[in-house]
């Protein structure tokens, strides 16, 4: 046998030996610093999943690798951690872990390393995929020209969303962000709902599918959930698997929403690995990874040459401040905002979307010139009463003063009457317009 077909041979050898599913790489806990483990080996790679198991006890826990320190690789455990020790076993296997995927789904809840948290049983799924995508090619994302139907009337008029339209909703704790998600999810025109709930209460969970989304909803969702106490990586990785699943829907040529609950929480979580293994913090204590993960995670839904993911992200507003860090980098790569306001949840005005303060980015490529002109004439007269409102309620402004001002005055009731929608309310967006066309005519 010649030298080149041995070498052939070997190399073959070598890479059979490599991808092979039961070959396992070992490695031993050195240190643990806070929320970090560090341990020699094993040989993997960043976002690796490995198994740590204790030789004196008899559990096993997964840790997911974040990062490499002088040789030694930094992990962060997925489950709680109790008697942990130097000297406890790491096993990483070589081969990927991957998500499930399919019309499975549909209907079940589940964690963010896709294992079923509902209590149904198994996942019926035998299609799977890696976690991680890149985001659609550029050129091959096709304009967004179709209108995408939420049933909300103050959305669909005053900020309409499109197809494959990525889209913030703004606003503080306890406002009214579940709620809304839940309305849209029941109304929108979607072929399949991927909800992500990231960092939220565990008490909430129920209650939003119960109550929030019910069974109309929860008959084409699939909810992808990582409760508050949970490891930040699991936070992490729940955003990127409901984004896998949404991805996957879209490539065969269905119309998904993605909702995600909240986005600012996937920040957080990412800001805890950040300052865990060293890096520097910036703004407000967030670290550079934040704020590079953020378009990763929210350019891979829109548009591409099969389908489209329509994605609302919600972000909590910390001291209602719209100019904090993460609300200022979201709004800068998505393609609109909704506002939503204290002051109208207070009044007991639901769902409380300032649409004044609300920008639809597409609203030229969406609607034609007389519904925009329709959106126009509402808009003026909202500005002119909320700019004389203080004029009006302590009785400074004399009717007949101004015109415009007397019409403004007189449709404001109306028109606060028409962004009010009880939460089983579902009103089509040509039904919409003639009730806002009826209003101003």
């Amino acid at each position: 046998m010649s030298n080149s077909s041995i070498t052939e041979n070997l190399d073959w050898m070598d890479q059979y030996i490599q991808s092979s599913s039961s070959l396992e790489k070992k490695g031993t806990v050195t240190r643990v610093t806070g929320l970090v483990i560090e341990s020699e080996g094993p040989e993997a790679a960043l976002g690796d999943i490995v198994k740590i198991h204790s030789p004196k006890k008899d559990w096993n826990i997964s840790a997911e690798v974040v990062g490499f320190r002088e040789n030694k690789v930094l992990l962060m455990p997925l489950e709680e951690i109790h008697d942990i020790h130097p000297g406890c076993h790491i096993t990483a296997s070589s081969q990927t872990v991957n998500i499930p995927i399919g019309p499975a789904l549909v209907g079940r809840v589940i964690d963010g390393l896709g294992r079923p948290i509902d209590g149904k049983g198994p996942l019926l799924s035998d299609q799977t995929q890696g976690l991680y995508n890149k985001p659609p090619n550029p050129m091959s994302r096709a304009p967004i020209k179709t209108v995408f139907q939420t049933g909300i009337k103050a959305i669909d008029t005053f900020t309409p969303l499109g197809c494959g339209q990525r889209v913030g909703i703004f606003s503080g704790s306890g406002v009214g962000k579940s709620t809304l998600l839940g309305m849209i999810a029941r109304g929108a025109e979607s072929d399949i709902n991927v909800i992500a709930l990231i960092g939220e209460r565990g008490r909430e969970l129920r209650e939003f599918i119960e109550n929030d989304l019910g069974p109309e909803g929860m008959a084409k969702s699939i909810l992808v959930v990582s409760t508050s106490d949970q490891a930040a990586p699991m936070r992490l990785r729940a955003a990127f698997l409901a984004t896998r699943i949404a991805e996957s829907f879209r490539d065969s040529s269905q119309k998904v929403l993605l909702l995600m609950d909240s986005i600012t929480r996937f920040a957080m979580a990412q800001r805890e690995i950040g300052l865990a293994i060293g890096e520097p913090p910036t703004s407000r204590g967030y670290t550079p990874s934040v704020f590079s993960h953020l378009p990763r995670l929210l350019e891979r839904s829109g548009m591409n040459e099969h389908g489209s993911i329509t994605a609302l992200y919600t972000v909590l507003v910390e001291g209602d401040d719209l100019n904090e860090p993460i609300s200022d980098a979201v709004r800068g790569i998505l393609d609109g905002h909704i506002i939503l306001s204290r002051e109208l949840a207070a009044a007991n005005h639901f769902p409380s979307i300032e649409v004044l303060d609300s920008i639809s980015r597409l609203v030229r490529a969406l609607l034609p010139e007389e519904k925009r002109q329709v959106i126009s004439k509402a808009r003026d007269l909202l500005t002119l009463y909320r700019k004389n409102e203080d004029l009006i309620n302590i009785g400074a402004y004399a009717q007949g003063s101004s015109p415009q001002l007397d019409i403004a005055i007189e449709k404001q009731p109306q028109l606060m009457t028409f962004l009010r929608q009880d939460t089983q309310e579902k009103v089509s967006r040509e039904e919409s317009f003639e009730q806002l066309s009826a209003i101003l005519s």
